[in-house]
């Protein structure tokens, strides 16, 4: 079934005297950690909405059901993590009779009936997601006197947070890149939780309506929330030093939802898009200069021993989705041997430079494993693996990472000071097993580096299309070939029920 934004309101909207069901997504409130450590509460499909902000739990379930609702497969759980933004990005191969229907994605085929089926549930996801969060903010301001101030500023900076990281990636997937039309077409912005057709935007006033929200989550966050605590300490589930598993169960473990640094990174992250590279690199290092991610010990990530393995670079993570009913999804789409998507032993020894500076790469060796079937080898996904069901970390999808904060530095330290843009390129490289230092006054050349360094680092997460778009750069597809950037490839086009019921 098909709706518009307008009608994915109008169905959670409460009718006059009525008690319906508000928060669709609250069907699963475990969200960010196990079940055994979050909040007791019986999962229900209805809820009524006076009676859900009420509490102060009721406000906390609501809260987590955004992050519930984005772990699903059409979302962060699968699609938008390794789904079709990473095919567009030619970064998998398929077998020729195509079982897992994403061939035609491949092609830039956007009439094709899986993309659009793929394309529309991501749309409607993220403003099922937007929707609810607008919910939250209608009420937490009403309801502020049953919050002690600490929930209160994490409540509203992370549902206003939400509510721009949504609209983010519904803007660079669906609208053209501010750098190629500013002033395009854009996408609605909902602020307010109503019937009405929530009115389209241009590209950069958009961006200005995402940078306010965050900015206020911002400054929401900056006291309240724990991480920001000298004595807050980033580490493992397991017994470590980690201060992560201490206090309220709703303050715990803020990597897995939107906290101050992961603000700071969304900040950086839709200044760079604008073009606002001053405060984009502030914000990125108000994240580094924090030293509140560590990176990921070699020990960690390339121990043989499944169960003190990090495949993830979990330490590093500034935000992330706890997935962990999506594991089997993923192991179907990138372990079905070559029934689903896998890259070939060349492009991956291509794609990681394995023959020269990657031949010791921890990404290559740990990310991808060699298999063979009858007819051919291909070399497979092993990001998400939960096989035994056990690690250093519970199945997550990486949200924002410490590195792209470096990236995102390196990129707007360039024009000013070349060498140590090289410098913060050079530290991820470094902690990937790349001991080879680049350095060159080209900013072509180092752009060029910066995207295939950020491709390796992205691989299976749905980011490097993103990127692509937002530099107006070719695609690298296949054996050497490219892909030109045009509004063709790169503007995916609104949902057929969106353009008809909200008059786009």
């Amino acid at each position: 079934m098909k709706l518009s934004i307008q009608q994915l309101i109008i169905q959670q909207r409460p009718q006059t005297g009525a008690r319906m069901c508000c928060l669709l997504l609250l069907m699963a409130v475990i969200t960010c950690t196990s079940c055994k450590k979050w909040l007791d509460v019986q999962p229900q499909s209805q809820v009524s909405r006076d009676e859900l902000f009420s509490t102060e739990d009721g406000f906390k379930e609501a809260i987590n059901g955004l992050y519930s609702r984005c772990a699903r497969t059409d979302l962060y759980g699968m699609e938008l993590l390794g789904g079709f933004p990473d095919v567009l990005a030619q970064n998998y191969s398929m077998a020729t009779d195509d079982p897992v229907r994403y061939r035609q994605t491949a092609l830039y085929n956007y009439k094709d009936v899986d993309f659009i089926s793929r394309k529309d549930s991501a749309w409607r996801g993220l403003y099922n997601v937007i929707a609810n969060a607008n919910l939250i903010l209608e009420n937490v301001d009403k309801q502020q006197s049953i919050l002690t101030p600490v929930n209160y500023a994490l409540i509203k900076g992370e549902a206003l947070a939400m509510r721009a990281y949504c609209h983010f990636d519904v803007l660079r997937l669906f609208a053209a890149s501010y750098a190629a039309e500013p002033n395009g077409k854009g996408i609605p912005y909902v602020t307010a939780f109503s019937k009405e057709v929530p009115q389209q935007y241009k590209t950069n006033e958009a961006l200005d309506l995402m940078l306010k929200d965050l900015e206020a989550a911002k400054t929401l966050l900056a006291t309240a929330d724990p991480i920001v605590s000298a004595g807050y300490k980033v580490g493992y589930p397991i017994p470590d030093s980690s201060t992560e598993q201490q206090g309220d169960l709703f303050v715990q473990e803020r990597r897995h939802r939107l906290n101050y640094y992961a603000v700071c990174g969304e900040l950086a992250r839709v200044y760079l898009y604008k073009g606002d590279k001053a405060h984009a690199l502030s914000n990125a290092l108000e994240v580094i200069n924090a030293n509140k991610f560590p990176w990921t010990r070699q020990s960690d990530f390339l121990n043989p021993d499944d169960t003190k393995k990090d495949r993830i670079l979990y330490k590093e993570l500034l935000f992330g989705f706890y997935i962990p009913n999506t594991t089997e999804d993923l192991r179907r789409l990138f372990h079905n041997a070559d029934r689903g998507l896998y890259i070939t032993v060349q492009e991956a020894s291509t794609l990681y430079e394995t023959g020269g500076v990657g031949g010791e790469d921890f990404r290559y060796k740990q990310w991808l494993s060699q298999q063979a079937t009858n007819t051919t080898s291909y070399m497979r996904l092993e990001k998400y693996t939960r096989d035994p069901d056990q690690n250093l970390h519970p199945q997550m999808a990486p949200g924002i990472r410490l590195s792209e904060m470096y990236y995102i530095a390196a990129e707007c330290t360039f024009d000013t000071d070349p060498a140590k843009a090289w410098d913060y390129f050079n530290t991820v490289r470094l902690n990937r097993g790349i001991g080879a230092p680049l350095s060159n006054p080209s900013k072509t050349v180092f752009l060029q580096e910066l995207v295939k360094e950020a491709r390796k680092e992205f691989y299976g997460e749905g980011q490097i299309f993103y990127m692509y778009k937002r530099l107006n750069m070719p695609i690298t597809g296949q054996n050497g070939s490219t892909v030109p950037a045009s509004s063709a490839v790169m503007v995916l086009p609104f949902p057929d029920d969106e353009i008809a019921y909200g008059n786009r």
